[in-house]
């Protein structure tokens, strides 16, 4: 089996319910191809394969357990009899998955339709939407106001660069906003370039557990940033760690704000969560979207894949995590009104938006 795993750091995506590789798609042809129907055979194999991986990959082993048997029990009662469409199929097992345990990424579909970047639902805000390709939408000064917006922590080093360097060219500046309102995942790389210019000690932001074996999948080995935890046997814990700049110090004491829609998931989440357990930041917005398991993408069969969720963020502190809960701002307003609210905060320290 072929494995994606988006890691935290370099691609695991903490988790969005899509891939890392969340590019835009390339443009369809005139007439697409017929969709091959699913028969008695591929279905068994799709749901054996997804029990297996569940069994083995879930970050609650107890929970991939169950998942596991009620695949099985499905198959044997021929809930599945019938479904030859293969969106209709994925559809109906991730709702099956969902009713013995919600998740908020843990999904079936075709490997098409993940590579698919699927529309903002009608009713979100227009402040939430993305308005350019995944990354680093826009950087801007507003005044003395540093402004940095995300759609997703890609990962990809000219971003990453990019975010630094306009801090770096930048430092001067009397406050830092972040607007993830339309931030929909990710990895740690941005988040490791941007943090160290904000800390001024080195600091645990928060807990990250890898269900045991998996960590060996990606770039989840120990290192600066990633600091091992005792855990337990089926577990591997990591403290995600920010280790100070000491180069460049002047927005260690600058005040940040961080915005925050509904839609704010995973990585977005994972960061807000930080800021708050740390007081590094004032969250500005709405409640956070809820997506606290971060896991990839394995091929399941010839032409599935199921977004697996491997690990689960949180506060060491309390062994609270964000799932199904979201994480709440200090200041809460709709999100259209984040930015403007967090400008007026900034105005009240000192900085001239």
């Amino acid at each position: 089996m072929r494995r994606h795993l988006l890691a935290a750091g370099a691609a695991l995506i903490l988790a969005t319910g899509l891939s890392a590789a969340q590019a835009q798609p390339a443009s369809a042809p005139a007439t697409a191809p017929a969709v091959k129907p699913m028969d008695a055979a591929e279905r068994r194999d799709v749901v054996e394969k997804l029990a297996k991986t569940l069994d083995a990959n879930f970050v609650f082993p107890e929970v991939g357990a169950r998942y596991a048997a009620m695949l099985r029990a499905n198959l044997a009662s021929g809930a599945y009899d019938g479904l030859t469409d293969p969106d209709a199929f994925g559809a109906k097992v991730t709702a099956d998955l969902q009713a013995v345990a919600p998740d908020g990424h843990l999904r079936l579909a075709t490997q098409t339709a993940f590579q698919a970047r699927r529309p903002s639902p009608a009713d979100v805000p227009a402040s939430a939407r993305p308005v350019g390709p995944p990354g680093l939408e826009e950087t801007a000064m507003i005044g003395d106001v540093a402004y940095l917006r995300f759609n997703q922590f890609t990962g990809d080093p000219e971003t990453v660069r990019k975010a630094r360097a306009f801090l770096l060219a930048h430092a001067d500046a009397k406050a830092v906003i972040i607007d993830a309102r339309p931030h929909r995942g990710g990895g740690l790389d941005e988040m490791d370039a941007i943090l160290p210019l904000f800390y001024a000690k080195t600091t645990h932001l928060v807990r990250m557990d890898t269900r045991a074996g998996i960590e060996d999948e990606g770039p989840m080995a120990d290192g600066p940033t990633l600091v091992r935890q005792t855990s337990a046997p089926t577990l591997v814990s990591h403290d995600h760690v920010v280790i100070p700049d000491t180069t460049e110090t002047r927005l260690q004491t600058a005040p940040i704000y961080y915005l925050t829609s509904r839609r704010s998931a995973s990585a977005a989440e994972h960061l807000a969560l930080a800021f708050k357990r740390t007081h590094r930041a004032t969250l500005v917005g709405e409640t956070t979207r809820g997506a606290g398991h971060y896991g990839g993408l394995l091929d399941i069969g010839d032409r599935f894949a199921a977004f697996v969720p491997v690990g689960r963020s949180y506060d060491p502190d309390t062994n609270w995590g964000w799932e199904g809960k979201g994480v709440t701002p200090d200041l809460a307003v709709h999100t259209d009104q984040a930015l403007d609210e967090a400008l007026k905060l900034a105005k009240a320290k000192g900085a001239h938006p």
